[in-house]
């Protein structure tokens, strides 16, 4: 073998299009563009949501809805998921993310009245809905709000 005889792959290199260069190579004359028009002319640049002075669709379209900007996102921790805890007598917002009941410490918590509950329990949260402390002051329990 010699530098001389290397060449690439057969088939490995297209021929690169020569535009502009003539009708003989196909694509001479208008380089492929066609007849007249925004595009054909240099630096044309269009961004792909223009419509080409009609009124875009992302303005056409009505707005919906409204953003609370003071909303407070509680995590929700039902009655029946509290089985996890049954032989603790006092349950933090630590003890809920260990028992894996709530994802994030730093989230208000809220206790829902969604099961039954039959251990006593004290438990720590930020809110609690009418019918969970019913049901844990049943139990022999009591809710802290924090």
């Amino acid at each position: 073998m010699k530098l001389n005889t290397l060449s690439p792959a057969k088939g490995s290199k297209k021929q690169k299009k020569r535009i502009g260069r003539g009708p003989a190579s196909g694509q001479g004359c208008t380089a492929g563009k066609g007849h007249k028009g925004q595009k054909s002319r240099s630096g044309a640049s269009i961004p792909v949501w223009f419509e080409g002075g009609q009124m875009p669709l992302q303005r056409r379209i009505p707005k919906f809805g409204f953003t609370n900007l003071f909303r407070k996102t509680y995590q929700i921790v039902n009655l029946d998921s509290l089985e996890k805890l049954k032989g603790k007598d006092k349950a933090e917002i630590s003890d809920l993310l260990e028992a894996g009941l709530i994802k994030k410490a730093d989230v208000p918590v809220k206790i829902l009245g969604d099961g039954k509950i039959d251990f006593p329990i004290q438990i720590s949260a930020h809110k609690a809905s009418k019918s969970a402390v019913e049901k844990i002051t049943k139990a022999g329990g009591a809710v802290n709000l924090l």
